[in-house]
């Protein structure tokens, strides 16, 4: 059984989670879901259910399109169909035997495209150990030419066969949860320009899951490409960052690395008691959010630390809209009071999430303790040992759920990315028809003008789109960076800050090496010289991930980075332009909110230029402390 404690609840978060008995909240959602399901859409009426406006899809005229509560009735109907669990192994196992029977192999590999959520739970299921007896699986959720060739590169050398062999033993998925997602559509296109060059048939190799008439089945379709219905009850009724647990989405990797579907979907069945837990959870850091502590440090038991991106994503993709009360996930910190302000500060804006298992000798425990006996807001989530993951996750589900009902909030729609995903398709195109992006009005107001800086080694700074001038006595490019954080910080612009590369930080090595620079920059300058949270992650994944919040909510210094000399793949003429178009695009879709954002743009991603790159973050931290 789950079980909470919250310490130094001020102010009292009791009136709120009465809100939830009072409204007998549950039994309406379960209530108005069984209703659109049986009626069908048309009978819901927007203006006489406030639910259908915080769980459901309802265009300009007012009518509902789709019924996003799945995240919650996939659950449910499970407890009902015992045949679910064989029906996904089921399938699993005529897709590895379709591949034996057509090339003589086993399936030894999986390449994943999709983004957002379409992939993060993929990236947790993997970084938790879950997949580690199934195919090696890779996330390709970027369209940056390195992360396939990474990907590429890998399977050759773990399987020690060209590249012809290693394509039979691979099973590519296709998932797009959004009618506009065009990013796995890329992927696709020249993954199956590969197996055309290398004569290897892929109609075995190939399946995908999305929205009937997407960009995606609009792809893969006329190809002949199975077609995986994203839940089994054949439905599309879930949001991609609810697609896990119980989706096929979701299901499918799992179930192709042995991990029994029964015991996962049984542990989605939460209890009347453990979602009233998540409604007071909710109540909890809805509370705190209000008295200005809305950066949520979150602690998660060793064995599932590798599903923190994910759980951020979860509540700020759906809960980052509001530019008047947002809620920042915070992940990949030690706990380290001295990172921290103060309880006895006003500025003290950080609440505490510590989740533990029974049993787990990882300090989570021991953390909470210090945290609660120094002053600061904590909530305790105790789960039974060897809780299975699924659990966690469709907890977390209700939790945000819970505060989109108190901050009367939709928690499914996510319009801050579909922003920057018109961007993108706008600024691709002008550059098609000009004749590169150098040549689009997007490229010279990012590019151009005087407000650039340049560093030794191959470092350019461009602050073009920041509303404040970098204070006089900052001279180099390193201090006018440090400079304009700092005044956007004394006028409390800012609280938090992002550094998200535009490139491959997991496959390559060259990309996990620029990821070290980020975190050693991340921790000295934001976290420990201005006591400030922040986000390192890969572009354009972030952008579908979590930048709802970033873009919504606001309050964030972005920083994005690319590389100018950027991969090929020249096999099927795969180049790196529409990931510079989402570079741009990221930018322009923060300019347009009237977010603070420079880039900073790397000759390459070469051992030279890592160099300069971490010089560039230590002269600024040298001003910074100044």
């Amino acid at each position: 059984m789950v079980s909470l404690k919250l310490f130094h609840d001020y102010p009292d978060s009791s009136a709120a989670y009465a809100e939830f008995e009072k409204q007998h909240v549950l039994e309406r959602v379960k209530a108005l879901d069984a209703k659109a399901r049986r009626k069908g859409l048309a009978e819901l009426d927007p203006g006489r259910n406030p639910l259908i406006a915080l769980g459901m899809e309802v265009n300009g005229e007012g009518k509902v399109t789709k019924n996003s509560y799945g995240v919650f009735h996939l659950s449910w109907m499970a407890e009902q169909r015992a045949e679910w669990p064989a029906e996904v192994e089921r399938q699993v196992s005529e897709i590895r035997k379709g591949i034996r029977e057509a090339h003589g192999v086993p399936l030894q590999f999986v390449i994943w495209a999709g983004m957002g959520g379409s992939a993060e739970d993929k990236s947790a299921y993997q970084a938790c150990g879950l997949l580690r007896k199934g195919p090696r699986l890779y996330v390709l959720d970027s369209t940056d030419p390195a992360k396939l060739k990474a990907i590429l590169e890998d399977m050759q050398r773990r399987s020690k066969l060209g590249l012809r062999e290693a394509l039979k033993r691979t099973l590519v998925v296709g998932m797009a949860m959004g009618m506009t997602s065009y990013e796995p559509v890329v992927n696709l296109t020249k993954i199956c320009g590969l197996f055309e060059k290398h004569n290897v048939g892929s109609k075995t190799n190939f399946i995908y899951m999305t929205l009937p008439g997407s960009l995606l089945e609009q792809f893969a379709g006329p190809r002949g490409y199975r077609k995986v219905e994203v839940q089994l009850d054949g439905g599309n009724s879930t949001a991609g960052r609810h697609s896990s647990p119980l989706t096929c989405g979701s299901l499918y990797p799992l179930a192709l690395a042995g991990v029994d579907p029964r015991e996962w979907m049984a542990g989605t069945f939460l209890t009347e008691e453990e979602i009233g837990d998540a409604f007071r959870l909710a109540s909890f850091l809805h509370m705190q959010g209000t008295a200005g502590r809305d950066k949520v440090t979150l602690m998660l038991p060793k064995a599932w630390s590798g599903v923190e991106v994910w759980t951020k994503q979860d509540f700020e993709e759906s809960l980052g809209k509001s530019e008047e009360l947002g809620l920042k996930v915070v992940v990949g910190e030690r706990v380290k009071l001295a990172n921290y302000r103060s309880p006895k500060e006003a500025c003290q804006d950080r609440v505490f999430l510590a989740v533990a298992r029974k049993g787990d000798a990882d300090g989570a425990a021991e953390k909470a303790a210090l945290l609660r006996r120094a002053g600061y807001p904590v909530a305790v989530v105790n789960f039974p040992p060897q809780t299975v993951l699924s659990r966690y996750m469709q907890f977390i589900h209700h939790v945000v759920f819970g505060m989109g009902y108190l901050r009367k909030m939709n928690f499914v729609t996510q319009p801050s990315v579909e922003l920057y995903k018109a961007i993108t398709s706008r600024v691709a195109a002008e550059g098609k028809d000009a004749g590169g992006l150098e040549k689009t009005s997007l490229w010279r107001e990012v590019r151009g003008g005087p407000k650039q800086a340049k560093f030794p080694g191959g470092i350019t700074l461009y602050y073009n789109q920041v509303p404040v001038e970098p204070a006089p006595e900052a001279k180099t490019a390193p201090e006018i960076y440090a400079s304009l954080c700092r005044q956007l910080m004394a006028g409390n612009s800012v609280s938090y800050a992002e550094l998200t590369f535009f490139g491959d930080l997991r496959y390559s090595a060259n990309g996990r090496a620029v990821r070290k620079v980020m975190d050693q920059a991340a921790e000295r300058l934001f976290r420990g010289c201005w006591k400030m949270p922040v986000d390192v992650y890969e572009g354009p994944a972030m952008n579908h991930s979590y930048h709802e919040m970033v873009i919504g909510h606001g309050g964030a210094f972005s920083t994005v980075m690319i590389a100018e000399k950027g991969e090929r793949i020249p096999e099927v003429d795969y180049t790196a332009d529409y990931h510079r178009a989402q570079f741009l695009a990221t930018q322009a879709a923060l300019a347009e909110r009237g977010r603070a954002v420079v880039a900073l743009v790397l000759k390459d991603c070469g051992e030279e230029t890592r160099k300069a790159l971490d010089g560039f973050f230590r002269e600024a931290l040298r001003f910074a402390k100044r």
